[in-house]
């Protein structure tokens, strides 16, 4: 059998539809997971992948932390710019509290982090980590998105980096078949499946994603999240995303 590989795309806040996904596959995608060989991702899909290998029993956790996050990012005139918000701040003290002591030693060569060289604007993917703060800096350059989330650019071994996002929104493994995940609908295993909208799609970063109204929105609500009404609807469906997934592929129990 071919190793499976799973992939978590860019998403800024819809990362929590990635934790709806994380929560089925740990629900009844066990048989599935137990055969995955690499997680992957950038931005908030590496943090939940991040979570998903190294903490799985602390998704909830997750779900509460982001609710709060978002929560707090809507109440700032300017969302996540505004001056004085220190968003990146308030991401690392999620990181802090949810990974364990040994996320580092967990995620070695099993994690692949996609994080963008400011310099020479090329992509990389990290699977070494020395240290739990080096694990740390790896997700939080990942999601640094450049005057929205600061100033400066995350220094990570001497050099600064930004979003994986920009360069590689979804990283495809070499090895084996990568499950590809993300809030946005397009040609994708699992992701919202859009009704009667032109079949037009766009590559974005390595992602192909449908042409649509509905995704614009869903672009707009990454940097600017909805209401908690409407996160915790978008947590559902990737849940349920993932159950329709898993039944097709006969790996749902």
């Amino acid at each position: 059998m071919k190793p499976i590989n799973l992939s978590f795309a860019a998403c800024g806040f819809l990362g929590i539809y990635h934790l709806g996904a994380a929560s089925a596959l740990c629900t009844h995608g066990r048989k599935l997971l137990k055969d995955v060989k690499v997680f992957a991702g950038a931005s908030a899909g590496s943090l939940v992948a991040t979570v998903l290998l190294t903490a799985p029993g602390k998704i909830e956790e997750c779900n509460e932390f982001t609710y709060k996050f978002a929560e707090e990012t809507r109440r700032q005139p300017f969302g996540a710019a505004t001056p004085g918000y220190d968003f990146m701040a308030r991401l690392r003290s999620g990181m802090e509290s949810i990974l364990p002591h040994n996320a580092h030693e967990l995620a070695q060569n099993r994690l692949h982090v996609s994080i963008t060289n400011t310099k020479t604007r090329e992509n990389y993917l990290v699977s070494h980590f020395s240290s739990r703060e080096d694990l740390i800096k790896v997700l939080l350059a990942s999601s640094f998105v450049p005057v929205y989330a600061g100033l400066r650019p995350v220094e990570y071994k001497g050099q600064m980096w930004v979003d994986g996002g920009f360069t590689n929104s979804l990283p495809i493994l070499p090895v084996g078949r990568t499950v590809t995940i993300s809030p946005f609908s397009g040609r994708l295993d699992i992701s919202p499946q859009d009704e009667g909208q032109l079949d037009l799609y766009i590559t974005v970063s390595k992602q192909d994603i449908m042409l649509s109204v509905t995704n614009l929105v869903r672009l707009s609500q990454a940097l600017f999240p909805p209401n908690k009404k409407k996160m915790q609807s978008l947590y559902q469906c990737g849940f349920d995303d993932t159950v329709k997934f898993l039944r097709k592929e006969d790996w749902f129990e």
